[in-house]
């Protein structure tokens, strides 16, 4: 197999670490050694030059040293994981793989969740929210953050190692946090634990939201 010398590349990331999906490839980027460029777009005020990448207009896309442009954060962080070998936050096979996959999957539909409920709470125009939908939003990602605090049992979500499942927990925490303090504060002190922690490594902590 050719080794990918990634310390030669150049990559750019289109979107604010205001999403977690944008900041859990950031997150990855950084733990990796991978360096990048920021391409700091918002949807709400950037949003045809963000289509200039995704036709979908979301974030995050990288765009590699070539000018491939890979979209969605999953698909994103596969390809990084591809470069990083043995060093993957995300086991290539086996049970280990399904483990930190499962957990994986429970934070990110908590983010994207989280992120539902946000838009739905507090970016629709006045008068046009849907309480009852919100509700619904809002209990599926506190069900999600309540079932990844039972898994917090020891410094890690799985595998007594830091894995994709953890700075996946870690974005969509922050996001919460940062967003909705309200509906989180004190109430999932392991997750909180876990996400200071992480924020204290400047390779993580250094890519949280600066708006």
């Amino acid at each position: 197999m050719r080794t990918i010398n990634v310390q030669d590349k150049t990559m750019q990331l289109v979107g604010r670490t205001l999403s977690p999906f944008v900041r859990r490839v950031a997150v990855t980027l950084s733990l990796y050694g991978m360096p990048y460029e920021s391409l700091a777009l918002s949807t709400v005020t950037d949003g045809a030059a963000i289509k200039g990448y995704n036709p979908v207009g979301r974030v995050p896309s990288l765009i590699l040293d070539d000018g491939e442009v890979l979209i969605d954060s999953s698909a994103i962080i596969d390809h990084l994981d591809e470069l990083a070998g043995p060093a993957a936050l995300l086991p290539r096979a086996g049970a280990e793989r399904r483990q930190v996959m499962r957990v994986l999957q429970i934070a990110l539909g908590a983010t994207e969740k989280a992120v539902a409920a946000y838009y739905e709470g507090q970016r629709r125009p006045e008068g046009l929210s849907w309480p009852e939908g919100l509700a619904n939003l809002e209990g599926q990602f506190l069900g999600g953050f309540a079932a990844l605090e039972t898994m917090l049992t020891g410094e890690f979500l799985c595998l007594g190692r830091l894995t994709q499942a953890d700075v996946t927990a870690l974005c969509g925490h922050d996001f919460a946090a940062r967003v909705m303090p309200g509906l989180i504060t004190g109430r999932f002190p392991r997750l909180s634990a876990l996400a200071a922690r992480l924020n204290a490594d400047p390779r993580i902590g250094g890519t949280a939201f600066k708006g």
